[in-house]
């Protein structure tokens, strides 16, 4: 197991960018209809997300102000899953709200866990101590 433990700072970087990037195509298809066009029309709601997704999936993918970024998608996330999902059903597989609920907890883990160190935000600090 300590061959594992050793790579656990690369994994959560490897965690936080994976999970940034998938993050960021809800935000590239409700504001550049890319890869494929948003369904609806947006509204003020859906544009706010969309920032969040964009600019967020962004500083989170490449570690920059990382613990304050993923408290906020965090937050965003458990919003939208009580507004858009819970109200449809009780269980997360009917209401379909089980992406909500992972990214909810994946960014709230990032928030205590930090950025790992292949990040904007560990290669700042490691310039301050030189």
């Amino acid at each position: 197991m300590n061959a594992l433990t050793a790579w656990r700072p690369q994994v959560l970087s490897v965690l936080r960018i994976i999970s940034a990037l998938l993050f960021l195509q809800h935000g590239t298809v409700k504001l550049l209809g890319f890869p494929t066009p948003y369904p609806n029309p947006l509204s003020t709601l859906s544009l706010t997300a969309g920032i969040l997704e964009l600019v967020g999936g962004v500083l989170l993918a490449i570690g920059l102000f990382t613990r304050p970024v993923a408290f906020i998608l965090s937050g965003q996330m458990a919003v939208a899953y009580f507004m858009a999902h819970a109200p449809q059903s009780f269980y997360p597989i009917v209401n379909k709200g089980e992406l909500a609920i992972l990214f909810c907890f994946v960014f709230l883990y990032i928030v205590f866990a930090g950025p790992g160190p292949w990040s904007v935000d560990a290669k700042r600090s490691r310039s301050s101590l030189v």
